[in-house]
């Protein structure tokens, strides 16, 4: 049986007007705006620092953070790409799931601080970050390291992790996958079967917002649209979706793809679940993430 708190969550994203937001390109277009106009913070919280260890250094000019448990520098590293459409910047959310990480799995996460489309996009964001990763190969080795991505950092961890791929590099240790956005077209027939369940997301804002991303690319580039590219040769994945989040049309699609590709998916279904639900404060958010540390531990 559904949690309460699962059960209250549609409520609470639906009274907080986050799909009203979402419900047509220019008032997306218009949030962004503003946002470039009065920026969000990405600093992590300042209570964290009773749980984990952060430290910054700049790398390119973006804040790289590496968190890890208390007097601990693991070896195991994992690299996590927030979500946000591409357009929002990280979350007190996304922090909480990352501290928990570095505790429970024992291992140090590195946060990049990407910069927010339309200044950062698709063509310069996949092979930076993709240069983080091969540095931290470089030092650990592949079967080390991990990537992890929610919502829109789920599609850039798959871009990323095909990027290293045909740069030859050996497969990562695990590719974790949380409601992964993975196809921006908002071209496929499901999206309209979901939408109506979905409180949080609406198709017309999130194809706004990953026009920014994508900029001069198409929309069916591996790099914004990593369900077209070459799925061959990418290591293990674990994938989390949830039924009532429109890009969960994107993991029905993606499952017999990476079949056919060869690759090993262990994926968990989420029934009535919302967008992102793995990394929100309730029992089955909870649930996965105990999946997720036991995947890259």
């Amino acid at each position: 049986m559904p949690s309460l708190l699962s059960r209250l969550a549609p409520l609470v994203i639906t009274l907080r007007g986050s799909k009203r937001g979402f419900s047509t390109a220019q008032r997306t277009l218009d949030d962004v705006a503003r946002l470039q106009r009065h920026p969000k913070s990405s600093t992590p919280p300042a209570r964290l620092a009773s749980k984990v260890d952060i430290t910054r250094r700049d790398v390119n000019g973006w804040p790289v953070y590496h968190v890890s448990p208390k007097g601990g520098r693991p070896t195991t590293r994992a690299i996590f790409l927030h979500g946000g459409c591409y357009v929002y910047e990280i979350d007190p959310v996304h922090w909480n799931f990352v501290a928990n990480l570095a505790v429970e799995a024992g291992i140090t996460v590195i946060v990049p601080i990407m910069p927010l489309a339309p200044t950062g996009t698709a063509s310069v964001i996949v092979p930076a970050v993709a240069d983080l990763a091969a540095s931290v190969i470089a030092e650990v080795g592949a079967e080390n390291l991990s990537i992890i991505g929610d919502s829109s950092g789920g599609g850039m961890s798959l871009a990323v992790a095909m990027e290293l791929r045909d740069r030859e590099l050996p497969p990562l240790h695990r590719l974790v996958l949380v409601a992964p956005w993975l196809d921006i077209s908002g071209t496929d027939p499901m999206l309209a079967v979901i939408a109506p369940s979905d409180p949080w997301l609406a198709v017309a804002g999130t194809h706004a917002a990953g026009g920014l991303y994508r900029d001069e690319l198409g929309e069916g580039d591996w790099r914004v649209s990593p369900i077209h590219g070459d799925l061959t040769g990418l290591g293990p994945i674990t994938m989390f979706s949830g039924t009532r989040d429109i890009v969960h049309a994107d993991a029905i699609r993606f499952l017999p793809l990476a079949a056919e590709a060869g690759l090993e998916v262990d994926y968990h279904e989420g029934q009535g679940m919302l967008h992102n639900y793995p990394i929100l404060p309730m029992p089955e958010g909870d649930a996965a993430r105990m999946a997720v540390v036991a995947a890259i531990r």
